[in-house]
């Protein structure tokens, strides 16, 4: 089986990419990974920054989008990412107060997604914590899921929120099999913050074994925040993941 490729958010590197964006790609490419999810493209259009990335044989694992942006400028959005070569575009964060929000933002990424995927492009949604709470026995996420259509609306599960909501990784890959393209590989560490790939309590051989029967096509390390230096972090976890075979 072919091995699935692995990104990096480039959310964990945020600082030094507004310093220095391209440097940082390069810095990316030199550790090895295959590819980038973008949060924000460094001020370059879309040709420039294709070709930037094709330079660095990076590929382009996706990118994170607001709703609203992706409601009022979607024509302008869909351009650029044809041009980019991008395919998934990412709602990285809603919220709602009741059961009836979340089925409104099924809704909402639904028409949206709808219209994406006419041009080939995908629409996915990215969990924190808080889509775990249950409203009558069901979660704000799985009311999300259950108002979209799965074609139109797929998960990026962020594994360690999976984890701070309460929910078993394996589980969760499990249950959204057949609409995960995107996993962030993100670890917890015991005292319940961010950790770097194998530094943390997740059991990866595990979530390793699960995901390719779900149909994730990239694996993607972020770390919200690092103790020191960002790139010793995204350094530590590639590494990691060398000795798990993944890489």
């Amino acid at each position: 089986m072919e091995k699935i490729p692995v990104a990096v958010q480039m959310y964990t590197l945020r600082d030094a990419a507004d310093r220095d964006f391209v440097g940082t790609l390069k810095r990316v490419a030199a550790l090895g990974y295959a590819g980038v999810e973008l949060a924000g493209y460094g001020g370059l259009s879309a040709s420039d920054l294709k070709a930037l990335l094709a330079d660095l044989g990076l590929g382009i694992a996706g990118a994170h989008t607001g709703l609203d942006i992706a409601e009022t400028e979607v024509d302008a959005l869909i351009d650029f990412h044809l041009e980019l070569g991008n395919k998934y575009l990412v709602a990285p964060y809603m919220s709602a107060p009741d059961a009836d929000g979340w089925r409104k933002i099924g809704q909402r990424l639904n028409v949206v997604g709808a219209k994406c995927r006419a041009y080939g492009l995908q629409v996915c949604y990215h969990n924190h914590a808080h889509e775990f709470e249950s409203y009558d026995g069901e979660t704000g996420l799985q009311l999300l899921f259950a108002n979209s259509d799965a074609a139109n609306v797929q998960a990026e599960l962020d594994l360690y929120w999976v984890t701070k909501g309460g929910q078993d990784p394996v589980q969760m890959i499990k249950k959204y099999s057949g609409r995960l393209p995107l996993l962030h590989c993100k670890d917890q560490a015991p005292d319940g913050s961010f950790a770097e790939v194998g530094n943390g309590t997740l059991d990866w051989p595990a979530i390793f074994s699960a995901a390719p029967d779900a149909g994730v096509q990239w694996y993607i390390v972020e770390q919200d925040s690092c103790p020191g230096d960002c790139f010793d972090s995204v350094e530590t976890s590639i590494r990691n993941l060398r000795k798990f075979g993944v890489v």
